[in-house]
């Protein structure tokens, strides 16, 4: 039976914001997913297998990864320094549910990007017929 409690939706207790406020954005999944195949990465091989990052936003994906313990982050005093970055158990729980949701969207992709179609063009014959 589900509480009728309005409190559970408001930000501070609803814990589904938490999470799709980290997943909500387009980089999370994709940074998780790849350290769930490779394992340990540097910030440069992280960069290079996502092409389309910037290094702003990447730097700004993997600190907010860190901070919510969902990854690692190993410094090396080294010259050149060298980070490496990788999955916490914590972010390897995470493993599972995206795969769940990878699946799902492979699995109905076709069919979305019909209904897509299928929508802008309506919208298109009713802002031609003046009624949108």
């Amino acid at each position: 039976m589900v509480e009728n409690n309005s409190e559970k939706f408001k930000p501070a207790f609803c814990p589904i914001r938490h999470v799709l406020d980290r997943f909500g954005d387009k980089w999370s999944i994709l940074v998780v997913e790849l350290l769930s195949h490779k394992g340990k990465m540097r910030f440069s091989e992280i960069a290079t297998s996502i092409e389309d990052i910037s290094q702003k936003m990447l730097t700004v994906t993997l600190r907010s990864l860190e901070a919510d313990g969902l990854i690692s982050r190993e410094f090396y005093p080294e010259i050149p320094p060298r980070v490496e970055y990788e999955l916490t158990e914590l972010g390897k729980s995470l493993i599972p549910p995206i795969n769940n949701l990878l699946h799902w969207g492979q699995e109905h992709l076709e069919t979305i990007l019909g209904n897509r179609k299928r929508y802008e063009d309506e919208k298109e014959k009713k802002k031609q017929a003046g009624s949108y």
